[in-house]
């Protein structure tokens, strides 16, 4: 089991069996926004801004406590939820709003560092790179492989029913916390100089 936890270690929890997942290093201005409204850019972001996420199904991700701790942003009213423990505002991950699409891009400063390239792989994709910052921007690699394993993710739990086993939901479907939904003048903040 994959051990989890947040930088106070007041939310921990693992990831339990294995199963499909992607490495990816994402430059998009929304990660990078979400580390700036954090506070946590410099302990997640590369030197071109991007940060390392692991894709996998959210059934597998375990809480063992703290889990009052959870909470979550969206950058806009039909963004993604981005998940992090307010305890101490490290980033979790990020999830789509519709339980059943069950994914989770958890950001490698909630993992193991000693354990993510044993337990999940040594290839890593790299997508957005057209928002990455300064020249020469990275190449991008691998997002045909994500996206075929995006989808073999999401389709076993979806058909078996287990997207149901999410912590990150309730049984009616809503993320168990309300997120916070930040206004356009709050993500005009967020995305200036980034």
């Amino acid at each position: 089991m994959h051990r989890i936890q947040c930088k106070c270690g007041a939310l921990q929890g693992h990831i339990q069996g294995t199963g499909t997942c992607s490495r990816v290093a994402c430059y998009c201005a929304d990660c990078r926004a979400f580390t700036k409204f954090l506070g946590c850019s410099d302990d997640v972001l590369d030197a071109q801004g991007g940060s390392e996420i692991v894709q996998l199904a959210q059934p597998r991700v375990v809480f063992s406590q703290g889990k009052e701790h959870l909470a979550a942003v969206r950058l806009s009213e039909k963004g993604l939820l981005r998940w992090y423990a307010d305890c101490c505002k490290t980033p979790i991950g990020n999830t789509l709003d519709n339980p059943k699409v069950s994914f989770i891009g958890l950001i490698r400063s909630f993992l193991d560092h000693s354990m993510i390239e044993k337990d999940f792989g040594r290839n890593i994709a790299v997508v957005n790179v057209d928002s990455a910052i300064g020249d020469p921007k990275p190449v991008q690699k691998g997002l045909f492989g994500v996206i075929l394993r995006f989808i073999w993710i999401v389709l076993p739990t979806r058909i078996s029913g287990q997207y149901q086993r999410s912590q990150l939901f309730n049984k009616s479907g809503d993320p168990v916390v309300s997120p916070r939904v930040l206004t356009a003048e709050e993500r005009k903040d967020l995305k200036a100089e980034i």
